[in-house]
């Protein structure tokens, strides 16, 4: 059963902050689409969401294919990866940060060394030369030295790394609960007046 990711934000709205997610194909596509559907269903956030091709395939693996058409209308726009001439690719449009995840060693790698050559990547530099910020939920274990020595660039450059970790002090009884914590610490780290209630599990039950 998959529970539904329609935005249920109410009332009058005011939608100055301008947030993009992506998704790669990494696998926890739980948590970009958790991220996703928190910033949604907030009454301040425009969602720009980007899905990389391989996004596509892990979301319809993990979490079904109606969760990903659900996923698709969360956002007040989407983009395709390819399209780096988007307007979230220029420094001028402004936005409120970026967040990546899951953030696969691909991406990581892409970014940590400049090759933008797709939107994803593309729109987190942007986030990274205006000085903005940009979180990233790596999603690989175990690391070898080629992905530590890619996570301390892109932390050099201004990123911020956040391995999905549970926070087991928490007592989470479940995946859902788990997902929404981090999805939650990751918005937090946006460092925005946000206030975040927590949304129904999605994806698979």
């Amino acid at each position: 059963m998959t529970e539904s990711l329609k935005s249920t934000a109410k009332g009058p709205t005011n939608r100055n902050y301008n947030i993009i997610v992506a998704i790669t194909g990494a696998s926890g596509a739980a948590l970009g689409a958790k991220i996703a559907q928190l910033l949604a269903n907030h009454n301040r956030v425009n969602l720009h969401l980007i899905l990389s091709q391989s996004a596509y395939r892990t979301i319809n693996q993990e979490l079904g294919a109606e969760a990903l058409s659900e996923l698709k209308q969360l956002s007040a726009t989407e983009y395709d990866v390819s399209d780096i001439g988007a307007a979230i690719a220029s420094g001028s449009f402004p936005t409120a940060g970026m967040i990546i995840a899951p953030c696969s060693m691909r991406s990581l790698a892409a970014l940590a060394n400049g090759f933008t050559d797709n939107l994803i990547i593309r729109a987190a530099d942007v986030q990274l030369k205006e000085r903005r910020r940009l979180i990233l939920l790596p999603r690989e274990t175990p690391l070898h030295l080629g992905h530590i020595k890619n996570m301390q660039s892109a932390t050099e450059s201004g990123a911020i790394i956040m391995p999905p970790v549970p926070a087991f002090y928490q007592n989470p009884l479940t995946i859902a609960d788990i997902v929404t914590n981090l999805a939650l610490h990751a918005i937090h780290l946006l460092d925005l007046p946000l206030r975040l209630k927590p949304q129904a599990w999605i994806g698979r039950a």
